[in-house]
């Protein structure tokens, strides 16, 4: 039992620092790829920190009669010492000097359905939202980003009964999944919901309450009965002319299915309530054509304006209790449960402080509306469709934006358990680090296609633009080979007093390679800024390739390993002209790649000796910050830098599978020696770096694979 205990306590405390930050972790392409060189396992790493996981914005949900309370964490999540101390700089809203006065920044996911395990498609949309609010942040601007769990309706009903579980047991096991695949990407989220907390179910009685009978006639709910086709997996019915014959491949069952997502629906009929959706289709027309950007990308409205006009009826918005019992009730209708998508919409409110904090749109709404809501393609008709006539009901302000995203794909085919080809992505965060992965999804990320993911492609984008292009420039600019000969720290210092005035007298010809970054260094930033401001992760990072690789060409063309033998202040002037542009360079792409890297680039602006509060938008122009730097580096008898502590370590081979990197996990603990005593030593070196319950898991899931491939014995 102690030895339990104490193993408990350890995870907590894994569990406790990996949110705020401090608690180290190696990751498994590190691990392994540092075990197949010569240089072994004797080195200090560059370790891959988790960011801080943001306070809670709780909202006590017992309406005006109680003040609201706001729990920094709630009676289970045990907090430690080292950690307390980070609590008091929760409370505040996370900005970097942002206006006290204005709403903070709102942006929220979609509540992630927990009938199954994450999947790729979840991390690249908590990654998308939690770029576009720190992005927010270092523009000066506070951000709230809202994430959490759908936990009702018939999917999750059916899927804990196959478990044999009951369904709040089983919703509790795989929420925690997602929370967990939260803290293991960096997402700083403020508030994770679940649709089965007691102060959502409050604001959802309440919105369902004013949709019965604070409305005009016949613009609220009614009652009355309805057939149909009906998509459990979509949870959602469907219009005669979108659902069309099928067969079921691996058994020649002949089904229908909707032609939007093929999944298979049943003919329904049932007592049910209704929302009179068909009378707010001119007024959605109206907000269509007075908001032409309310979605991004642009042509997904053309989607949602031509299933308004052509496929609206009036929404079905309760399931009989005798044929869906797990969810929140009618409070007025005992027989009848609320549909699983008014339930789920109504999330982004409570988070809110709807039904809580406020009522309606004379109150002070607090946070609302929200400015972004990010949501992937499937789900892009109950967002811009079933939500604003919802809130145009009850006179809500509407979100000011959607971002709708594609889905990812492997090898130009959708992701399925059946075809073997769906990506882990907590064992894809492992792999590469939680900063390159995000890196990757945020670069590949596309708004006009469904977007392809492969370890090839992961592996060629970390050695070229991560390796190279951002990692072996710095330590040709701030950690040069020649030993001691230029530093940032007397360039950025010649910056400072004025040493470049007279340089204008080499803008000629013949000298035209030392200006030849200006431009660049120039435009960058308004650049991002624009790419930002639509949501285009992927424009803003190529534009930041540009400007580092435009830097290595023009270290390249200058040479400045050249110039450093020449006498002369002349000479001294052009080396340190030379290092200031490129360090500058690297200073303002490492503010502007915060929100995709906050680790790395954190690490960057950290060997660059850039000053924490001048790691925001407003620096990131050429001469913005002129007190940062660092001395001259390694002294000539110093040892070398090894590859294993640079800002991008090396990483396995991308062209071996996740089941082959997983064996060599296994190979590197049991065939490293055939001593015990040495190979539990090598265990517990592994858990002290990765943390005991993902080497278990690991070592399990290698178990279960080698099992799987492996040659049986012959009878």
């Amino acid at each position: 039992m102690t030895k339990l205990m104490h193993s408990y306590r350890m995870v907590q405390i894994a569990r406790c620092c990996g949110q705020f930050g401090h608690g180290a972790t190696l990751t498994i392409g590190q691990l392994i790829s540092q075990f197949q060189s010569s240089e072994g396992l004797a080195f200090e790493s560059s370790f891959d920190k988790q960011l801080p996981i943001m306070r809670r914005f709780g909202i006590h949900a017992l309406r005006a009669l109680r003040p609201p309370r706001w729990p920094l964490f709630p009676p289970s999540e045990w907090v430690c010492s080292s950690c307390r101390g980070q609590i008091g700089r929760q409370l505040r809203w996370n900005s970097q000097n942002g206006p006290t006065n204005e709403k903070p920044f709102y942006i929220t996911t979609p509540i992630f359905y927990v009938n199954a395990a994450p999947h790729i498609g979840h991390l690249y949309c908590m990654v998308l939202a939690d770029v576009l609010k720190r992005w927010k942040q270092i523009d000066g601007k506070q951000a709230v980003l809202c994430t959490g769990t759908d936990e009702h309706g018939m999917k999750i009903q059916r899927a804990a009964a196959k478990e044999n579980m009951p369904p709040k047991e089983f919703c509790d096991h795989n929420s925690n999944k997602f929370r967990s695949l939260a803290a293991s990407a960096a997402i700083s989220y403020d508030s994770f919901i679940r649709t089965t907390d007691d102060e959502h179910k409050e604001a959802v009685k309440h919105f369902w309450l004013q949709l019965k009978h604070s409305l005009p006639e016949r613009m609220g709910l009614y009652k009355g009965s309805h057939e149909g086709w009906y998509c459990v997996s979509d949870e959602c019915f469907y219009p005669e002319d979108v659902v069309q014959p099928s067969i079921v491949p691996q058994t020649g069952k002949k089904i229908m299915v909707s032609s939007e997502t093929e999944n298979e629906v049943e003919w329904v009929k049932e007592e049910t309530w209704f929302f009179p959706l068909s009378k707010y289709k001119e007024r959605l027309l109206k907000f269509y054509d007075e908001n032409p950007n309310w979605i991004t990308p642009a042509h997904r409205m053309n989607e949602v304006r031509d299933w308004v006009e052509n496929h609206l009826e009036d929404l079905s918005v309760t399931r009989p209790v005798s044929r869906l019992s797990w969810g929140i009730p009618d409070p007025e209708d005992k027989q009848q449960t609320i549909y699983v998508w008014v339930d789920a919409l109504i999330n982004y409110l409570t988070k809110a402080g709807y039904g809580a904090k406020w009522y309606s749109s004379e109150d002070s709404m607090g946070i609302w509306p929200a400015d972004v809501q990010v949501i992937g393609k499937d789900i892009l008709r109950f967002h811009a469709i079933y939500w604003p006539a919802l809130l145009m009901a009850l006179d809500i302000p509407l979100p000011k934006q959607i971002v709708c995203h594609n889905h990812w794909t492997m090898s130009n085919r959708k992701m399925s358990k059946s075809l073997g080809n769906v990506v882990n992505p907590f064992f894809a965060v492992e792999r590469w680090g939680v900063d390159p992965l995000r890196y990757f999804l945020m670069r590949n990320g596309s708004f006009s296609k469904d977007m392809g993911y492969s370890n090839q492609i992961i592996g060629s984008v970390y050695t070229k633009e991560l390796q190279a292009n951002i990692g072996n420039l710095f330590y040709r600019i701030a950690r040069p080979k020649v030993n001691a000969k230029w530093s940032t720290e007397e360039a950025v210092k010649t910056y400072r007093e004025g040493g470049f005035h007279d340089l204008a007298r080499f803008e000629d010809a013949d000298h035209s390679k030392y200006f030849g970054l200006e431009s660049y260094l120039e435009s960058v930033t308004a650049a991002f800024r624009d790419e930002m401001e639509s949501a285009n992760t992927g424009g803003a990072i190529r534009e930041i390739f540009h400007l580092l690789r435009e830097t290595n060409r023009y270290v390249s063309d200058t040479e400045p390993w050249q110039l450093v033998k020449r006498a002369g202040s002349e000479s001294r002037t052009l080396l340190n002209w030379i290092i200031y542009n490129s360090a500058e360079a690297l200073r303002i792409a490492g503010i502007l790649l915060q929100p995709m890297m906050p680790t790395k680039a954190t690490e960057l602006l950290d060997e660059l000796g850039v000053k924490p509060e001048r790691r925001t938008v407003q620096y990131a122009h050429k001469g913005k910050d002129a007190d940062y730097g660092t001395a001259a580096g390694r002294s000539q008898d110093a040892p070398r830098i090894k590859k294993w502590d640079t800002l991008f370590p090396p990483t396995p081979s991308a062209n071996d599978s996740d089941v082959e990197v997983r064996r060599q996990l296994r190979e590197m603990l049991l065939h490293k020696t055939k001593n015990p005593m040495n190979q539990m030593a090598e265990l517990l070196a592994m858990e002290a770096r990765m943390g005991e319950e993902a080497v278990a898991k690991l070592l399990a899931e290698a178990d279960v694979e080698t099992d799987a491939v492996s040659p049986k014995p012959a009878p």
